[in-house]
């Protein structure tokens, strides 16, 4: 089937259904989508062609030679491009061999009249008769369409009813006049945030100064509370005449500010007696306490787990209510809104609220009251079966506010960490021994539950997947001190699991609840070719990567160590990582239900739950969770949740942000890795280092240096022609010669036959220095200087310590799992059906040159993608 533009225009809903398949997209309707209809009905259309459950695919027919036309003298733009897609499906079927029928769908009547019978084998139909006669079954897109072709017919009806009409509330010049002498109404140049049209704009009062502050009335919830009428002057100004408004505050922070409420000394905030009434009060039952890192003051979320009475264990998640502080379309939520998530840079963080919030009264902090939104399972004590779970709103204390450190060790069984525990310090041995022992099993619980809730995600083909993360550390004077890899933890995962299970929970009840308006987060399964350098780097270890799904693609993975170097197993997962989609927030009325899947986590529903205090994407769906249980209880909903077109675009706007966050903590911690090598001297012991080969280049290597989370490119021919040659030592030294690229491999050879091969996962020893520029920031330069590797006492310990984030122990209760459902599953033959390609280029492809134009390019082109 090939569309028209009008169709792919009108119907990319319908086109967007998994069970329509095998679409041919002309080059000349993506483009008219493109121009007509902006960027975001164009990326849907490119998400389509991408995924390739669809199996779409894009002709460019005006690049091809037989399909082109030119457009005639008169014709008009719309008539020109039907005829152009038309004259391609013809071409297309003939280069078929005729042996596949052809079906064009437009909305042109004259176009379906002109070439329905002009060629044998080419129908042109309109889109509804096509599902009609094509798709009976497809009740949802033919209901769809009628519903289109409605909404398109009533538009025609109003566009001709209001034609020549004039605006009757348009006031009369005298009285807009006498209204702007008494201050009734104000005058001047109108300004709107594109960011934030929907709600807030202001106004410059004319013959204004821009420094005059005094000058500007802010207007917020625009649509709703101030009347418009621009005007046009004789210099092309856009003039506004709107109602004078006593309530509008002038721009300034002040606004935001004087909706925080107060917490000091004299006068400290606590729990109000309304509130005490209708939340849920945990504060003398559970055991709440957080894990977080070293230093953290926006505490997030805190965790409990308890034995009820009946012998089931109860897990909770207590997650900060933001929304009761910050209301809809308040200064704070659009500031909020605007700025969607907190900025992590390598020494400092921006935030998305206010301090008062966001490191106090949100903040789950220990030994003090907090309101908190929870989420609370009841499971079987042996087998951590989900019986029941409760959604609402409770009043928390947390009693211990643990960093991950201290935590591991109390996991691990080494109390000696109690002293490191503020909690602890002015108990009585007694006391502290018996609340020591409840924290222990509380943690041990805890770490055992998630163990086996991450085991049932392995069974399903969840992907563990790795990004390097370094964390500069600071002196007193704020010196780098050095440069820390993040060392994992079982810890880490332990409170990772219990978030994710949050997550996918509070996803599928906002979607129950809400279907069509839901922000929910997919991750959408990553391009096969993506995958092509991962495969090849493993095939040189002796290990197959098999990527058909993220079940065997996990399988692969777990399999794919070298006793000898771990570094090998973490230096594939981070490839499998660079091949990623980026996970992505989205509406649930704006795809269908298959789409929702998350490649990464192997679950049908995620969304973020867990951090509102940094992340707006959170808030929204505390809103819609609260909005869900008061719809269970037949209650008013009190917040106006988003319809679907605008949380769609809130979507997108906060996908925006997190890409710009991401690339900021990128830069910052490049800045600090520059920084911290820019005044050492190069031969200095802590710019020598131990690097690994993870990828071959025309003219060097990739180099991945686990000390310090470095990533970055190695010449082994300089700017001088010389390439790189290694004595009997190991010792380099820059001689004549040439360089020989293989598939796993790169060889020098010196004029004077002198021969060094480097080959992938190689340990090589590095020096690390600064490459200043003038024009641009400084880079990280990495030289080898020795094809052996560099043992230190860092690199030792690097080396002994577990790299893998999965422990031994999860492996274990997975594979106890799956052997549980492979004992009920009955095992069926996959038959693979051979795939026929029609008439396609001989020879090698286009995709394999432009991968080779990139190989002649000494770069890293990896990027790093949240889940």
């Amino acid at each position: 089937m090939i569309p028209d533009w009008k169709v792919v225009q009108d119907y990319l809903e319908i086109l967007e259904f998994p069970e329509l398949k095998g679409i041919i997209f002309m080059q000349t309707a993506c483009q008219t989508v493109q121009h007509q209809r902006g960027r975001r009905q164009y990326n849907k259309l490119r998400n389509l062609l991408r995924d390739a459950r669809h199996d779409c695919i894009l002709f460019a027919n005006e690049f091809q030679q037989f399909c082109y036309l030119p457009r005639e003298r008169g014709e008009s733009m719309e008539k020109w491009q039907t005829r152009s897609i038309y004259n391609a499906a013809v071409w297309y079927y003939h280069h078929c061999q005729d042996r596949m029928p052809i079906v064009m769908v437009t909305e042109d009547e004259e176009a379906i009249q002109q070439y329905g019978s002009e060629t044998e084998g080419v129908f042109v139909i309109s889109f509804k008769n096509y599902l009609d006669n094509f798709w009976p079954d497809l009740k949802a897109a033919r209901e769809l369409c009628d519903s289109i072709l409605q909404s398109r017919r009533e538009r025609e009806n109003e566009s001709q009813e209001s034609h020549g009409k004039e605006y009757a509330e348009h006031l009369p010049l005298e009285v807009l006049e006498a209204g702007i002498k008494s201050g009734r109404y104000i005058q001047g140049i109108l300004n709107v945030n594109k960011h934030r049209a929907q709600i807030e704009a202001f106004v410059r009062l004319q013959g204004a100064s821009c420094k005059d502050s005094g000058s500007v009335h802010a207007l917020h919830k625009l649509p709703h509370s101030v009347s418009i009428l621009i005007l046009h002057n004789e210099e092309s100004k856009v003039e506004t005449v709107v109602p004078y408004l006593p309530t509008a505050e002038y721009l300034t922070l002040v606004g935001q500010m004087c909706e925080m409420p107060v917490n000091t000394p004299g006068n400290p905030w606590k729990v109000s007696p309304e509130e005490e009434r209708e939340r849920q009060d945990l504060r003398k039952t559970h055991l709440v306490f957080s894990i977080d890192p070293k230093g953290c003051e926006d505490v997030d979320d805190t965790l409990s787990v308890r034995t009820l009475d009946n012998g089931h264990l109860e897990l909770g998640v207590h997650i900060a209510d933001v929304t009761h502080f910050v209301a809809p379309n308040s200064y704070i939520d659009i500031e909020a809104r605007t700025r969607a998530t907190t900025y992590y840079l390598a020494d400092r963080r921006y935030d998305m609220l206010p301090s008062t919030l966001s490191a106090d009264l949100c903040s789950l902090l220990g030994g003090v009251d907090r309101y908190a939104v929870s989420v609370i399972w009841e499971l079987d004590k042996t087998s951590y079966e989900i019986k029941k779970v409760w959604y609402g709103r409770t009043i928390i204390r947390s009693a211990y506010k643990l960093f991950y450190e201290a935590a591991q060790e109390l996991l691990d069984g080494n109390f000696n960490i109690v002293d490191d525990i503020p909690e602890f310090r002015d108990l009585d041995e007694k006391t502290r021994q018996a609340r020591l022992e409840e924290l222990a099993w509380a943690i041990g619980k805890l770490t055992d539950i998630a163990r086996h809730v991450r085991a049932k995600r392995d069974g399903c083909g969840a992907l563990e997947l790795e990004g390097v993360e370094v964390r500069v550390q600071l002196d007193e004077k704020k010196n780098i001190h050095d440069l820390i890899p993040k060392q994992p933890l079982e810890v880490h995962e332990t409170v990772a699991e219990c978030m994710i299970l949050a997550n996918h929970w509070v996803a599928k009840k906002i979607w129950e609840s809400f279907p069509h308006q839901a922000l929910l987060r997919q991750h959408p399964p990553p391009h096969q070719e993506f995958f092509s350098e991962l495969r090849e780097c493993a095939k040189a270890k002796g290990f197959f990567i098999d990527t058909r799904s993220n079940k065997t693609l996990a399988d692969s993975l777990d399999n794919a160590n070298d006793p000898n170097d771990p570094i090998v197993n973490r230096l594939l997962r981070s490839m499998a990582t660079q091949a990623m989609s980026n996970a992505l927030y989205f509406s649930t009325g704006s795809c269908a239900e298959e789409e929702f899947h998350h490649y990464g986590l192997a679950l049908d529903k995620y969304t973020h739950f867990t951090s509102p205090i940094r992340r707006y994407s959170d808030i929204v769906v505390h809103r819609l969770l609260m909005a869900a249980i008061a719809k269970d209880k037949k209650m008013e909903i009190k917040d106006n949740l988003f319809s679907n077109k605008d949380l769609e675009e809130l979507c997108r706007h906060i996908n925006n942000r997190n890409r710009a966050a991401q690339h900021s903590q990128k830069q910052s911690t490049e800045l600090f890795q520059c920084m911290y090598f820019k005044d050492k001297d190069p031969e200095n012991e802590r710019c020598i280092s131990d690097g690994v080969i993870y990828s071959i280049r025309t003219n060097g290597v990739l180099l991945f240096i686990p000390r310090f989370g470095i990533k970055g490119a190695a010449y082994l021919k300089n700017k001088d022609g010389l390439v790189i040659s290694c004595g009997p030592d190991g010792r380099s030294e820059w001689k004549p010669g040439s360089l020989q690229r293989f598939q796993n491999k790169i060889t020098s050879t010196t004029t004077g036959g002198e021969s060094v091969t480097f080959h992938l996962f190689d340990h090589v020893t590095v020096r690390i220095s600064v490459q200043a520029s003038r024009c641009h920031s400084d880079t990280i330069r990495l030289e080898i200087i020795s094809n052996k590797p560099y043992m230190s006492p860092d690199t030792e310990l690097f080396h002994q310590s577990s790299l893998l984030l999965k422990s031994d122990l999860v492996k274990e209760v997975t594979r106890s799992v799956e052997e549980a459902q492979l004992a009920q599953e009955v095992k069926v033959n996959v038959i693979q059906e051979d795939y026929q390609k029609y008439c396609q280029t001989k020879g090698r492809s286009l995709y394999m040159l432009l991968e080779e134009i990139r190989d002649l390019a000494l770069l890293d082109v990896s990027n790093s993608y949240g889940m």
